[in-house]
């Protein structure tokens, strides 16, 4: 549409006219102005238009929580090594105290037996060797004799088995009254067998044939009776 062709147009005076246009070039440019922005805004523009929303969740920023759920999966993760380091460390410990304990209790047993096979080592070396024949009987006897209390001389018993057996500790009675009462005396010191029973003494033979506890029981029997065998001599 030209200016001519606008109602009204052609009946403005020349002024008018002018002025008209210059409003309309004014408001132009400033039309221009508005929608064309500069460089520096357009750029600033163009870099908001770039940055992407920070995502939230319940007012927190995803990538907030997700550091923080990090640092604790971390820090859980560290306590249970930790915890299972102070675990194993401990175990070894316990393990290493039984087994301190167990070679210290071994080593204790094993001293405990080499000092009992010396002790009895020593008790063999002093343990006095009797010879099997009257002499060794009655000295053997002697120290039996001795530890339970039961009082005799070396003189007495031998002058005693002399007259009763003549040294003999296979001699039998079979012909006196205890004889043919079915006990007959037996021994170096012809002693019966109630007699023998019941003055037999613990560590001994419970036999009236062995020479050493028929001496013996025949001893603790005649300390009973008349208060030594020394006082024996007679038939008893």
């Amino acid at each position: 549409m030209s200016p001519s062709s606008i109602p009204g147009l052609s009946r403005l005076k020349k002024n008018h006219k002018l002025s008209l246009a210059g409003v309309a070039a004014v408001s132009a440019a400033a039309l221009s102005l508005t929608l064309v922005p500069g460089n520096t805004a357009e750029a600033e523009v163009k870099e908001v238009a770039a940055a992407p929303a920070a995502a939230t969740w319940n007012g927190y920023k995803t990538a907030e929580l997700q550091a923080s759920v990090a640092g604790q999966q971390s820090a859980f993760e560290l306590k249970a090594a930790a915890d299972a380091k102070a675990k194993a460390k401990a175990a070894a410990a316990a393990k290493a105290k039984a087994e301190a304990a167990a070679k210290a209790k071994a080593q204790a047993e094993a001293k405990k037996r080499a000092a009992e096979k010396a002790a009895a080592s020593r008790a063999a070396a002093r343990k006095p060797v009797y010879p099997n024949n009257l002499d060794g009987w009655i000295r053997e006897a002697l120290d039996i004799m001795k530890k339970h209390n039961i009082p005799g001389t070396y003189e007495g018993i031998h002058r005693n088995i002399m007259r009763e057996s003549s040294g003999n500790p296979n001699a039998i009675n079979n012909w006196d009254i205890n004889a043919r009462n079915g006990v007959p005396s037996i021994g170096l010191l012809q002693v019966i067998k109630p007699t023998f029973d019941a003055y037999h003494v613990p560590g001994t033979k419970k036999s009236q044939w062995d020479p050493v506890a028929n001496i013996v029981a025949a001893c603790n029997y005649a300390a009973d009776r008349y208060g030594s065998m020394d006082n024996v001599n007679s038939a008893y």
